[in-house]
């Protein structure tokens, strides 16, 4: 906050009273004051103004010398606002006519698909959704909602992302790199000191494309899920950026930076907090602001730390010796900037229609994010996108995983044609005899769902693993 010591008086047109420094008086006389005087009162109220606007940052004097590894950034007061390429084109029809004719999906396959979810015991409810040229062509949803109630999942019903939430907090930062506000290359220590070991050669690229080598915090057991003390009581602690943080520290680093690949959502925090502070806002507030609204994502929110799953929704299981266990409320803090949005199949589609087609990013950060690793299993990896190959062509998009909930989105790369896909995983009681099917299957029939939305029926060994490198 800045202050000065002279006394400012501002009349209040709504009446006949003075408000002076904030406090209200009846004397409501006119005060005369030089013209100098004046002069300099303006142009302090002025600069109180600009700095009152413009991130904590814009202190620094623009000409000052970066330190190195450090960007030069020249701020200005349009870098608070989100440019037009970033606004919703009016004409656009992608947040909801649901009545476009079908075309280029196989129907009967993919529906087939989506049963073998859940009538195979591999999940309690399917969702899934496909977006062509702007027009949802199908969207459907198998299994129940609720194991008590028993009624039918909802094509519509929201859920939680788990690490697709990455690719929209990637965005977000890509739009600051586009308006001059960072780099990709400039080094952690540059924006967060010390914050983490290593963070002099880590890069703001390194933490996109997970090669930092960051400890991943969720490694902790404070999040084996599994686990009675999680179930019970650990699933509701709420959790800032820093204390993710703090619990990573206390691990090592798994690699030199820009030496390996390996996903930590460590990266993701430190991300949100790049942009909590080059902003002065919530990561969930810039999502929301630079996203959600603009593209009428209505389904779609960032919890924070609210722990229910708003509006109609599908519950999420963990299965146990004893029977299944809800863990649909859980606090979302635990996955903050690397899985904790909700959002919808249509929602999703709209996203990376929006993204994939350019009206997100500038075509330099739209190619930097499709820019790959070199990295073993990271070489499809971009920055919070990952590349997939399909029977029927490239894609691009993010999969993920929260406790109770799996889901995949995935774009052409013209942003033409989007597919979302989204489980409740877990192994429905008397589906099939015998033991419970294992993860691997379970995943295998969630990518055939994804598979037969985009490129129609396909044969077993067609369909890849979407989730061998997802984060």
């Amino acid at each position: 906050m800045v202050s000065t010591a002279m006394e400012i008086a501002v009349v209040d047109t709504s009446g006949d009273r003075t408000r002076e420094n904030g406090m209200t008086v009846a004397d409501s006389t006119t005060r005369f004051h030089p013209p100098g005087l004046r002069a300099a009162v303006a142009a302090v109220l002025g600069a109180v103004l600009l700095v009152a606007l413009a991130p904590a940052a814009a202190a620094r004097p623009a000409e000052r010398p970066a330190a190195a590894g450090c960007h030069t950034v020249h701020y200005s007061l349009n870098g608070l606002h989100i440019d037009d390429s970033y606004e919703t084109d009016p004409d656009d029809d992608t947040a909801g006519d649901d009545a476009a004719p079908t075309h280029g999906v196989d129907r009967p396959a993919a529906d087939a698909a989506l049963a073998g979810m859940t009538d195979t015991g591999h999940a309690t409810s399917a969702l899934a959704a496909v977006r062509d040229n702007g027009r949802l062509v199908w969207r459907n949803a198998g299994g129940v909602a609720d194991l008590d109630t028993l009624a039918p999942a909802d094509p519509g019903g929201r859920f939680r992302i788990g690490g697709a939430t990455e690719t929209f907090v990637a965005t977000v930062l890509l739009q600051l790199v586009g308006e001059g506000r960072l780099g990709l290359d400039d080094r952690l220590e540059c924006l967060l000191p010390g914050v983490v070991p290593n963070s002099t050669l880590i890069t703001v690229r390194n933490l996109l494309d997970h090669t930092s080598g960051v400890a991943d915090y969720a490694k902790d057991p404070a999040f084996a899920f599994h686990e009675p003390d999680w179930l019970t009581t650990r699933r509701y602690t709420s959790y800032r950026l820093r204390d993710l943080v703090d619990i990573a520290n206390g691990y090592p680093p798994a690699f030199a930076p820009g030496q390996d690949w390996k996903p930590s959502g460590t990266d993701d925090v430190l991300v949100a907090m790049i942009i909590e502070k080059l902003t002065g806002h919530p990561w969930t507030d810039e999502v929301t602001r630079r996203i959600v609204r603009p593209l009428r994502l209505t389904g779609t929110s960032a919890p924070g730390d609210f722990p229910l799953v708003p509006g109609p929704h599908a519950h999420g299981y963990v299965e146990l010796a004893t029977g299944p266990v809800d863990v649909t409320v859980l606090n979302p803090s635990m996955a903050g900037p690397s899985g904790g949005l909700v959002s919808t199949t249509a929602d999703l589609t709209t996203f990376l229609r929006a993204l994939l087609g350019g009206r997100l990013l500038h075509p330099a950060e739209l190619a930097a994010m499709r820019q790959t690793t070199p990295h073993g299993e990271g070489r499809t990896y971009g920055l919070g996108l990952q590349r997939v190959d399909t029977p029927c062509g490239p894609f691009w998009g993010h999969t993920g995983d929260i406790p109770g909930y799996r889901t995949t989105m995935l774009s052409s790369p013209d942003g033409q044609r989007q597919v979302a896909a989204a489980t409740s995983p877990y192994d429905v009681p008397d589906a099939t005899p015998g033991p419970t099917p294992d993860a691997t299957a379970a995943r295998a029939a969630m990518d055939r769902v994804t598979v037969t939305a985009l490129c129609g029926a396909q044969p077993a060994a067609a369909v890849p693993d979407l989730g061998r490198t997802a984060p």
